[in-house]
């Protein structure tokens, strides 16, 4: 295998471990994102929330008093699955990059090819995983669902992916794709652009070299822009594939992704789309022992780069 072809391999071994010590958080968030969903007004089964917004601590001790520690982990399967997309946007980002757009005769890559290539890159990554994000959201609620008494919808992560294909067939399981590509290419154009744009800038414009200080600024300017455009259309997306849904697989709530960013402005407020927001970030910048992901994350992927021969990004 050659050494660019075995970076986003390692990579995609290592994402492993930081998406389980992670994920309590991820599975917060989305509990965060479906407080006071508006919309359930409609279905008139009483499924409205009572209880105010709880917030990102209060949140996850519920969930720790309610349904077991263990519960904080729900869903972690499927978004272990979930990291094809990071190897894949990757890959794509740098072959558009190189080979599609290319660098100027200074080796310096424009503003505008860098968004254009970090949103190409997230939404074709995404898209290809949606059916793990999918599978994700709805067991990140299947303890909601029980507290309230309602049906658990599966048995597994396995079942989960099974009744998803035997209902809606392989179209059910790309349902809420739009806002996920739309989310995922918000994600990569802040992520991928601003970690481009910021390493190069401080590379050619300060005293700092291509090394590990200037790679972990490049990592937080990143991992924050990326969760302030990212997490309307996260709220968007989690809001849409955990909808209920009828025999021919058409929601019940929400016609579009347009349609839900209209209720939840109208019916919660323009602060509802950054539910969760809190979490979002801290997941992208914090892993045990309060290590930056997304600084984790360059750090590592620019240090395999070099033992792997490869030229930094």
């Amino acid at each position: 295998m050659a050494p660019d072809e075995q970076v986003p391999t390692v990579r995609l071994r290592r994402n492993r471990g930081r998406a389980r010590s992670t994920f309590p958080l991820d599975l917060t968030k989305t509990r965060l994102q479906m407080q006071g969903e508006a919309a359930l007004a409609r279905l008139g089964d009483g499924a409205v929330e009572s209880a105010p917004y709880r917030g990102m601590v209060r949140t996850a001790l519920g969930i720790v008093q309610e349904e077991g520690f263990l519960k904080l982990w729900q869903g972690v399967t499927p978004a272990i699955y979930r990291h094809m997309y990071s190897g894949g946007r990757m890959v794509t980002y740098e072959h558009l990059r190189e080979v599609v757009f290319g660098k100027s005769e200074d080796k310096h890559y424009p503003l505008w090819k860098s968004v254009i290539g970090g949103m190409m890159a997230g939404v074709i990554g995404q898209f290809l995983a949606n059916p793990t994000d999918l599978v994700k959201v709805q067991m990140q609620m299947e303890g909601k669902r029980r507290l309230e008494g309602k049906p658990l919808r599966f048995r597994g992560v396995h079942h989960a992916f099974a009744k998803i294909l035997a209902e809606g067939g392989i179209r059910g399981l790309w349902a809420g794709w739009i806002p996920n590509i739309q989310r995922a290419a918000l994600v990569n154009m802040g992520d991928l652009t601003t970690y481009d744009t910021v390493k190069h800038y401080l590379v050619l414009n300060t005293p700092l070299e291509d090394n590990i200080s200037t790679h972990g600024l490049s990592s937080l300017c990143s991992g924050l822009v990326a969760s302030i455009l990212g997490t309307p259309a996260d709220v968007i997306k989690s809001r849409i594939m955990n909808q209920p849904r009828d025999k021919q697989g058409r929601g019940l709530l929400y016609k579009s992704s347009t349609d839900c960013l209209i209720q939840a402005v109208q019916g919660e407020g323009f602060l509802s789309l950054y539910k969760g927001f809190l979490p979002s970030w801290l997941r992208m910048l914090f892993l045990r022992k309060s290590t930056p992901w997304s600084m984790v994350f360059w750090l590592t992927y620019e240090k395999i780069r070099e033992m792997s021969g490869v030229s930094p990004f």
